[in-house]
C-alpha cells in the first residue's frame, strides 16, 4: 500500500502532506501497460491528486485533477477521494519519446501545452472548476504555479517517478508543503530554501524513510505530525453505474443496439474492467425506460 503522512508548522504557517506512492503507480503500469515516460506522466498526477485528495473533507466528498496538452500522450485525468485513494489514466499509455539530454524522461514533451484542470465536488449542487494553463507539463511545476495563480496559495510541490529497466517503478512519491493565511515569511523562506538544496524525491526516497524525507524538507522548522495512513489505486466502477449510463443514452437508442449488436460491451477506462451486456440485458433497460 501507499503512505501519506500530514503534517503542521507548530506556528501554523503551512500545511505539509509527504507520500510513497510506488505502490500506487505499480498497479497504473498493470492495469495500463504504460510505456515509461506515461509511468512518469501519470505516476505524478496519481501523487499529487492523492496528497490533495487526502485534505477533503467528506467521505463523498472527490477531488479530479486533469492535465489536457497538445503532447503525443493525450489527456491525463486522475480522481481522489478524502482517504487519498486514487484512480487515473493516460489517453495514449503507449506512447516512446526519447530520452532528454540528461538521460530523463522527457514528460514535459509527452505532456505538451495546454490547461490543467482541478475539480473539487464536496457534494453541493455545483462542483467547484479551476482552470489553469500547464506551464511546463513536468507536473509539480504545474500543480504550484496553479495553486499560486488560481487559488492564491502558495504551494511547494515535489514529485517524482523512478522508472527501473524492467519498466516498473522503482520509487516514487511527493511533498506538497501550502501556505497558510498570515504565514511567517521567515518560515516560507526557509522552506523554500530547504526544497531548492534537496535532490529529486525519488533519489530522497531511495536513501530514506518517508519520515526522514519529510524532515529534510522541514529542516530548521518546527512542525508536528498529526497523522499517517495507508491508501491506494482503487477504481469505485460497478454495474449499476454502467448500467446508469446506458439509461442515460434513452430508449431509441439502446433499440438501435438491439437491431445492430450481439453484445454490448463498456470498458471501464480506470480500471480496464469489462462490463458486457447482452441482447436481453439491453432490453430489459430499454424496457425500465418511459
Amino acid at each position: 500500500m501507499a503512505r501519506i503522512i500530514r503534517a503542521m508548522t507548530r506556528d501554523g504557517s503551512a500545511r505539509i502532506l509527504a507520500e510513497d506512492s510506488r505502490d500506487i503507480v505499480n498497479e497504473a503500469i498493470r492495469i495500463h501497460r504504460t510505456f515509461p515516460v506515461c509511468t512518469a506522466a501519470l505516476g505524478r498526477t496519481l501523487t499529487a491528486a492523492s496528497m490533495l485528495g487526502s485534505l477533503l473533507g467528506e467521505e463523498e466528498d472527490a477531488v479530479t485533477v486533469s492535465f489536457r496538452g497538445d503532447g503525443p500522450a493525450g489527456r491525463i485525468v486522475v480522481s481522489a477521494d478524502w482517504k487519498g485513494n486514487v484512480r487515473g489514466y493516460v489517453q495514449n499509455p503507449q506512447v516512446d519519446i526519447p530520452l532528454k539530454p540528461n538521460g530523463k524522461l522527457d514528460v514535459a514533451r509527452a505532456v505538451g501545452k495546454g490547461q490543467m484542470y482541478i475539480l473539487r465536488d464536496a457534494g453541493g449542487a455545483e462542483p467547484y472548476v479551476g482552470i489553469a494553463d500547464i506551464v511546463s507539463g513536468e507536473i509539480a511545476e504545474d500543480i504550484a504555479s496553479y495553486y499560486a495563480k488560481s487559488e492564491q496559495i502558495p504551494t511547494l510541490c515535489s514529485l517524482g517517478v523512478l522508472v527501473g529497466t524492467d519498466c516498473k517503478c522503482e520509487r516514487a512519491g511527493g511533498v506538497i508543503i501550502q501556505l497558510l493565511p498570515f504565514a511567517d515569511d521567515a518560515v516560507a523562506q526557509k522552506l523554500e530554501s530547504n526544497a531548492a538544496k534537496l535532490d529529486g524525491i525519488t533519489k530522497l526516497l531511495s536513501a530514506h524513510t518517508l519520515e526522514e524525507t519529510l524532515a529534510l524538507f522541514m529542516e530548521g522548522v518546527e512542525y508536528d505530525v498529526f497523522d499517517s495512513f495507508e491508501c491506494g489505486y482503487e477504481c469505485k466502477c460497478s454495474r449499476a453505474k454502467t448500467d446508469a449510463a446506458l439509461r442515460a443514452l434513452g430508449k431509441e437508442e439502446l433499440l438501435k443496439m438491439i437491431d445492430s449488436d450481439e453484445k454490448t460491451e463498456i470498458s471501464c477506462q480506470f480500471c480496464d474492467k469489462k462490463y458486457v451486456y447482452s441482447k436481453s440485458d439491453i432490453k430489459k433497460i430499454a424496457e425500465e425506460l418511459k
